[in-house]
């Protein structure tokens, strides 16, 4: 892990999140059945992490180069505010988002694993980068989490984010507190 000493001052300021999709939400690995369907493997608790910071408040993007109908249903499932598939130039893509948003660079965290990811990770305020993302980035995210991508670093950076912004002892007060109603646990259970 490896966080710089500005790292919590940057999560504080977060309002959106977005998130690169193979090798972030996912594995990176990518299975093709015998029909030529597209498979990929999302992670639940990143997913549950996504919805927590929902809960939250904050926003949530995404912005992949590969374009895939399992990535349209898992962004659907998990009420992602904007999603930007097939996008080799996410810088454009980056652009149009934090217009849709209406945010500064400062209130923007991007997670990444790879160089195709750079030409927005420089921009955003926050920048945090999967435990297994390439060299190039991790020597310049904020935050690298120890989990690989697709493995849960993305809750462990939503964490992060929601621990600066003072909302972590919120949520676990309110999934251990007696009267905690299951029915909101199976709601936000995505």
């Amino acid at each position: 892990m490896k966080i710089t000493g500005d790292a919590f001052d940057r999560a504080r300021r977060v309002q959106l999140m977005i998130f690169d999709v193979d090798g972030v939400l996912t594995d990176g690995g990518i299975y093709h059945g015998a029909n030529g369907e597209l498979f990929k493997s999302f992670h639940c608790r990143d997913g549950f992490g996504i919805t927590l910071a929902h809960s939250c408040g904050l926003k949530s993007a995404i912005i992949t180069g590969r374009t895939s109908a399992m990535t349209t249903y898992r962004a659907a499932e998990l009420k992602i505010s904007a999603v930007m598939q097939g996008q080799m130039n996410k810088r454009d893509a980056y652009k149009k988002i934090k217009a849709q948003f209406g945010l500064t660079d400062e209130e923007i965290c991007y997670v990444a694993d790879d160089v195709i990811d750079l030409p927005v990770f420089v921009q955003v305020g926050f920048r945090a980068a999967v435990g297994d993302a390439s060299p190039e980035v991790i020597e310049r995210a904020h935050y690298v989490a120890n989990a690989f991508g697709g493995c849960g670093a993305v809750r462990e950076i939503i964490e992060f984010i929601l621990k600066a912004k003072g909302f972590w002892a919120g949520i676990i007060e309110r999934y251990t507190a007696p009267e905690f109603d299951d029915k909101e646990l199976t709601a936000l259970n995505q």
